[in-house]
């Protein structure tokens, strides 16, 4: 019997990326940095999306400093954007690029910390609209291109409050289960129609700014770089996972190999984004 494909267990050779194009959204800090960088030292040409431009130039620098090929950037205020700038950045990728070949989903706000009782609205629609409707629209924009790729990728950042609710995490935890929803349902439509694998991805604790301002108290030195998580993205990336599609998966301990299935029951992961 094959075992069910585990990203976190895939060793992923030099060139494991080579002639990839992949869009990272949140490239410019933290986690989206971290997997930017390792799509680029694994081969990959990245497409760095976020919404400040000096610091998306700054992890270009880094890129090309390293080696990797000549990355681009698409500057995109998630929660400013408008349609015209979803077309505007699709038309540019399309017209240097014609085809995409992965798009990770990472940039988002946590918002507060809040009993549903006393959770501010226009910070809940603000949240829902940056983690999860912006995902959707870019999403939506970018499939045009990734029906192009012989072998392409979708993976949307999850979180384990996103797979079980926790108190006090609202609008993103939230986010986090329509982002679950989402992925699952694009799976489904797209599976046996197109080349397109589409999954989800908790990296579990992680040394990024969003967990500072979630767990103040914390003492950083015992969560993990993110550059120590990027390994199952690059899995879940590359040719090691052709056909995977409509799961849930985790990037640390948590879950056992194969547990997160299709249309995953993965509620009991005990890592934390």
């Amino acid at each position: 019997m094959t075992e069910p494909f585990d990203p976190r267990t895939h060793q992923a050779s030099p060139g494991e990326l080579a002639g990839r194009i992949i869009a990272v959204t949140g490239a410019s800090s933290g986690l989206g940095r971290a997997v930017a960088l390792a799509c680029a030292r694994y081969g990959a040409t990245v497409v760095l999306i976020g919404r400040s431009e000096k610091k998306l130039e700054a992890v270009h620098a880094e890129i090309a400093a390293a080696g990797g090929p000549e990355a681009a950037i698409g500057v995109l205020d998630l929660e400013r954007a408008v349609a015209r700038d979803y077309d505007q950045l699709a038309d540019a990728l399309a017209g240097r690029y014609w085809r995409l070949d992965g798009l990770v989903h990472n940039a988002g706000l946590l918002g507060t910390l809040s009993p549903i009782e006393h959770y501010d609205v226009p910070t809940w629609c603000r949240v829902l609209h940056v983690n999860l409707t912006a995902a959707f629209a870019l999403t939506q924009v970018l499939l045009p291109a990734l029906k192009k790729s012989a072998d392409a990728a979708v993976l949307f950042t999850a979180s384990s409050v996103g797979r079980r609710g926790r108190a006090y995490w609202g609008a993103y935890a939230v986010a986090k289960f329509g982002l679950e929803g989402l992925s699952q349902i694009l799976a489904d439509e797209l599976e046996g129609t197109s080349a397109i694998r589409v999954n989800t991805l908790n990296p579990g604790r992680a040394r990024t700014a969003m967990r500072r301002q979630a767990y103040p108290a914390e003492d950083v030195e015992t969560v993990p770089l993110p550059e120590t998580l990027t390994g199952p993205y690059v899995a879940l990336l590359g040719p090691a996972s052709r056909g995977v599609t409509g799961r849930a998966f985790d990037a640390q301990p948590g879950l056992p190999a194969g547990a997160a299935t299709r249309a995953a029951s993965s509620a009991g992961s005990s890592s934390r984004e």
